[in-house]
């Protein structure tokens, strides 16, 4: 939500970053140079970023669930993935370098980044600048792997928010399934949960490519390939209207744990009380179901909107004249609309 308001605020707080910059100050002042690296290979893209992602909610979500627990409390887990995470990050920070792979490659950089994009502050030579609300977002998707990053934020808040609602049913057969095979219950467990985030991200994908095949009809468009990068920024006030509209209430609740009880008991000893504040609990009848989902619904429409706003601007640039720009946006408009009913199914579904 800051990154969406201010601009990129993570890239001050990367942990990893944290780490590679004296690293590379220091070989800079014993070496009298500056480390050689690799050129990143500009194929790859943001694609190592979008894997990550994946891999990140299938930890979380998937993996998790098939421990009988959430991963969130298991800690030898978190701890063995986030050192193997870091092996790898500043392993590749070495070999292309900070700029290169913390642009493309670091998955929360560039998440982070992506909602960053929509903000009203930036960076530019070292000098903090103020531009227009979600402009820069027009920036962010060039690239390979761009898309994709955009297309697996929505996927996976989809399947988070459908596997207890719309997707419960059909993960439960394919459960089934699997154990007849012979999988034993926590194999049949995480291949049927990722059966179906798969599932989820294909969804995402194929309303998008319907709205690009479409906006391909109209004289003077420009190749498919153009098409499917050039409006896919639009999808980025989307997938932050999923995530936002998804975990309000998880965040609302969360929140007062977080500022209560765990900041004055961090370590759960029970003995701490640093702020006065360990004895509080979560109200949960502090927002009611109504608040949540007027919030839901709000998100998601103005999202929407401002997805639409975007493709809207992109169109005029690239048809030129508004008569084809608009037919093209009839299409966006569908892909806007097929988005919002498919979230807010699946929201009234989960609250139900």
């Amino acid at each position: 939500m800051l990154g969406v308001l201010f601009g990129d605020v993570f890239s001050a707080f990367n942990p990893w970053k944290a780490v590679a910059t004296p690293i590379g100050f220091a070989y800079r002042k014993l070496t009298g140079r500056a480390p050689l690296h690799f050129v990143y290979p500009e194929k790859l893209g943001r694609w190592p970023a979008a894997v990550g992602l994946v891999g990140f909610v299938w930890l979380e979500l998937v993996y998790g669930e098939g421990n009988g627990v959430s991963v969130g409390l298991d800690p030898e887990i978190v701890a063995r993935a986030a050192i193997a995470y870091s092996v790898y990050a500043l392993g590749m920070t070495a070999a292309f370098g900070r700029e290169a792979f913390f642009k493309n490659g670091e998955t929360f950089s560039v998440y982070f980044g992506m909602f960053g994009s929509l903000g009203k502050f930036e960076f530019r030579d070292g000098v903090l600048g103020v531009r227009r609300f979600l402009s820069a977002s027009t920036r962010w998707v060039a690239g390979a792997g761009s898309v994709a990053v955009i297309i697996a934020s929505i996927g996976t808040t989809t399947f988070d928010g459908a596997q207890e609602g719309v997707f419960k049913g059909g993960i439960e057969r394919a459960l089934g399934w699997f154990s007849d095979a012979g999988l034993g219950a926590t194999a049949s467990t995480r291949l049927a949960s990722t059966t179906f985030m798969v599932i989820s991200i294909a969804i995402v994908t194929l309303i998008y490519l319907l709205g690009v095949r479409g906006m391909g009809t109209v004289p003077g468009a420009p190749d498919r390939k153009t098409l499917w990068r050039s409006f896919a920024h639009a999808l980025i006030p989307i997938a932050f209207a999923y995530l936002l509209a998804h975990y309000f209430s998880l965040f609302f609740f969360q929140e007062q744990a977080q500022f209560t009880y765990l900041l004055s008991d961090p370590l759960g000893t029970g003995t701490t009380d640093l702020f006065g504040t360990a004895q509080y609990g979560i109200d949960f009848n502090a927002i009611s179901n109504s608040l949540v989902w007027y919030v839901q619904v709000g998100t998601l429409v103005l999202g929407h909107v401002a997805g639409l706003v975007l493709a809207h601007d992109r169109a005029i640039t690239t048809w030129g004249d508004y008569r084809k720009a608009a037919r093209s946006q009839y299409w966006m408009l569908a892909v806007m609309v097929a988005f919002t009913c498919f979230g807010l199914f699946l929201l009234s579904v989960s609250n139900a």
